[in-house]
């Protein structure tokens, strides 16, 4: 993984998509820009819905939570949360009032808990009781990787990052399995790049910029049963894409990996239109 690696022989990849996940689990929200921040996009995955216990919920458990749409204003002080048949609920956010203990993947954080309105939306809303948490100022999540970096109530890494031309060979795939093309939002990335020729391009990058923002290389994404939600109705519509990922995608550290992971080397906005200036290419992750 050195800079003197050659490029892959491939045109210019272009951002065609932006979207950031204000709430973890729940609905996207389309960007046409956006500032990147040392956390991922701004306002990405700030918020997280728990349980009682303050255990994250997710869609692997409670996939009613990909029908909940969520708007933040760009100051962050107002997010409005959106159901279908449940109207909404407009939250003032707190970030400055008492940490409350929560747990994400069995690991203990702190967080600022958004009150009761919020809570009783969500929890009728999953059917189960539910509260809704932000992540505090001095929230110092260190993520793993090839380059360290840090984020919010991300699965992992700041920015996902997945190639239309990495969709197409999925879907040409699932053709030959007589199933339907998925939409992307099934992967929910952050950034959506178009251009490169080759699926997969986006595992030998390892350095590059879009627009102000740098960034590098963490790690190939793994894929979990989120990807057999359908995002629009919140039901779990398996086995696709993970039945036909793992004949062609398996990681040898284990599980299906599809689009990778970066870490914010330097923030700044970027845009849909922006081209990838990249710096430095690897090989790909076993």
């Amino acid at each position: 993984m050195t800079a003197s690696m050659p490029a892959p022989v491939t045109t210019t990849a272009t951002v065609v998509a932006l979207a950031s996940y204000p709430v973890k689990g729940c609905a996207g929200t389309a960007l046409g820009q956006a500032v990147l921040t040392p956390a991922g996009l701004a306002h990405d995955r700030a918020f997280m819905v728990v349980d009682d216990e303050g255990v994250f919920r997710s869609q692997r458990k409670d996939p009613l939570l990909a029908t909940i749409r969520p708007a933040v204003g760009a100051d962050g002080a107002l997010l409005t949360l959106r159901a279908p048949g449940a109207g909404e609920v407009v939250v003032e956010v707190d970030t400055t009032g008492p940490r409350r203990g929560v747990e994400m993947f069995g690991l203990p954080y702190r967080a600022v808990d958004q009150g009761p309105e919020a809570a009783a939306w969500l929890s009728e809303v999953l059917g189960a009781p539910s509260r809704l948490v932000r992540v505090p100022p001095e929230h110092d999540r260190v993520t793993d990787g090839l380059t360290p970096g840090t984020s919010g109530w991300a699965d992992s890494s700041a920015v996902h990052l997945l190639s239309r031309s990495s969709l197409a060979l999925l879907d040409a795939k699932l053709a030959e399995r007589g199933a339907e093309p998925l939409p992307v939002n099934r992967f929910r990335p952050n950034v959506l790049v178009d251009g490169w020729d080759e699926p997969h391009t986006e595992d030998r990058l390892r350095r590059f910029a879009i627009g102000d923002a740098e960034l590098a290389y963490a790690k190939l994404a793994v894929r979990c049963a989120v990807t057999m939600v359908a995002q629009e109705s919140g039901t779990k519509a398996g086995p696709e894409p993970l039945r036909t990922l793992a004949s062609y995608r398996r990681a040898a550290a284990g599980g299906v990996v599809f689009g990778a992971k970066f870490s914010v080397l330097r923030p700044g906005k970027l845009s849909v239109g922006d081209e990838l200036s990249v710096g430095e290419w690897g090989e790909p992750e076993g």
